[in-house]
């Protein structure tokens, strides 16, 4: 008798559908994707078609199944995570009643996001929602779509998330995981379920939302239909699910509190998790895979600085490891140089500037160059006690994304921080991710906790250097300074011609 002993993982991507085998021990066997298009009817929206995505996961997961040996009667069970916020609208037969979705990424409800935040609800929605408005919350593409497209909210009966829409092709079963609802402005994050009360404030229906499962629970066989056309059993699981920033979070380890992850790309996300959300209005709060609250913060500084430094000092001529290298051989601290890395300026503080101060005849592009590294560092240092409530610093932090190639960095944080940085050895983390929910979901693993130390591996770590942080900590407080006195400049600045 064949062993089911492979886990199948679907990632419904904004760029592409991908699907995994993933082993019990947490190694990815194969991995396909297809690619889909990214719609842009004009400037701040963005769109897709559902139906790309059930065209690509059916062609993907055939195309994976026959990567592996005997792959079809191994699969144990499937899991889906994906793109959160894309709002998908299903009719009574289960039809899209609209052929695109507004994506995570798409701005057009600022007007509503606008409107709503006039009304001052801002104590109250905190408080229910853990969150503040913001343009990515379904909320608030629920209320576009019914001002701006009233007969497809006429003909809906359920809203799906992107995820989710797959689920429903792939079991016939409308439901939603909690970690995309805490994230929708409609969740009440005490009782993790509907809020009448957001759905009063928001005008959103309440009979359009699905019931809430855990990401863990089994939604259903597969339908007998489906299970012929990709060639699979009809008796295999299909798992909630879960949004694919909280599904990473999970594949990356990061799964109780005391944990934390940096996924430095273009920006800077870090999310430290707690048992409860941390009420800030500068901080968004997300539930995870395994239950636990991430708080987490985005500065738009990140890999972005890195970027323009290249173009600015070298016109893009230099590589991004010779330019690591000269950052390499400046003293930690670039001989008291301070770079404030708002580039683009901040979420919550748009008018915020870059700039390098106590630039010396003294400095070069080794001291310039670091202390770029260090700016963004200081940067997110700023947020961590607000994010860390009052638990102090997180035990470990694990890196992911682009960030978690550079070693100096990553040393720089771990210093700056004082807290030992992991990387994993898996860098598809929220693949592994579905495979820890699809081993508990089986029996293959009593929790999530045995999961993550049976399928999560750690390529390095990266531990404090004491001398660096103590250059840090004396610097930081005139990081701080540097950065309230600047904000004072901003209006005068804007101001001039």
């Amino acid at each position: 008798m064949t062993t089911r002993d492979l886990y199948l993982a679907i990632d419904v991507g904004t760029g592409s559908l991908r699907a995994a085998l993933v082993a019990r021990d947490g190694r990815i066997q194969a991995i396909c994707h297809q690619e889909h298009e990214q719609i842009v009817p004009q400037f701040g929206w963005s769109e897709q078609r559902p139906a790309d995505w059930w065209d690509g996961t059916r062609a993907v997961v055939r195309k994976v199944l026959a990567e592996v040996d005997n792959a079809a009667a191994r699969v144990a069970a499937i899991c889906t995570c994906g793109q959160m916020h894309g709002t998908v609208l299903v009719d009574d037969d289960g039809r899209l009643a609209r052929e695109t979705v507004p994506l995570w990424n798409d701005k057009r409800t600022a007007p509503q996001v606008a409107a709503f935040t006039a009304n001052m609800y801002a104590e109250e929605v905190l408080r229910l929602t853990a969150n503040l408005p913001a343009t990515a919350w379904p909320a608030f593409k629920l209320a576009w779509l019914a001002e701006n497209d009233p007969a497809a909210m006429a003909r809906a009966t359920t809203v799906l998330m992107p995820k989710d829409w797959i689920n429903f092709r792939l079991t016939g079963r409308r439901a939603q995981d909690m970690t995309e609802a805490s994230l929708s402005f409609l969740m009440d994050c005490r009782t993790r379920d509907w809020s009448e009360r957001m759905c009063s404030l928001t005008g959103v229906d309440q009979g359009l939302l699905p019931e809430l499962l855990a990401p863990q629970d089994i939604l259903g066989p597969l339908l007998p239909e489906v299970a012929a056309e990709l060639g699979l059993s009809a008796e295999i699981p299909v798992l909630v699910g879960a949004g694919d920033y909280p599904m990473a979070l999970t594949g990356s380890g990061v799964i109780a509190p005391g944990m934390g992850s940096d996924v430095t790309g273009t920006s800077t996300i870090i999310t430290l998790m707690h048992d409860a959300p941390v009420i800030d209005p500068e901080i968004s709060n997300v539930l995870a895979a395994d239950g636990t609250w991430g708080a987490m913060t985005l500065l738009d500084a990140g890999g972005d600085a890195v970027r323009w430094a290249r173009r600015a000092f070298h016109d893009n001529a230099r590589s991004y490891a010779e330019i690591a290298a000269d950052a390499e051989a400046a003293k930690p601290g670039a001989d008291k140089l301070f770079f404030l890395p708002y580039l683009s300026g901040e979420r919550h503080h748009p008018g915020s500037r870059a700039q390098f101060f106590g630039l010396t005849a003294g400095h070069g592009l080794p001291e310039l160059h670091r202390a770029v590294l260090e700016g963004v560092a200081f940067a997110v240092r700023r947020r961590l006690d607000g994010l860390q409530g009052d638990a102090g610093r997180p035990d470990r932090i694990v890196a992911a994304s682009g960030g978690a190639k550079n070693a100096l960095w990553l040393k720089i944080k771990a210093s700056m921080y004082g807290v030992p940085y992991l990387v994993p050895e898996e860098l598809e983390c929220g693949v592994v991710g579905a495979a820890m929910l699809m081993a508990t979901a089986t029996g293959d693993a009593p929790d999530l906790a045995t999961a993550a130390r049976g399928m999560v591996r750690y390529a390095q770590e990266v531990t404090p250097d004491p001398a660096w942080a103590d250059t840090y900590n004396r610097m930081a407080p005139v990081f701080d300074r540097l950065y309230q006195s600047a904000n004072d400049l901003y209006p005068e600045l804007d101001d001039l011609p």
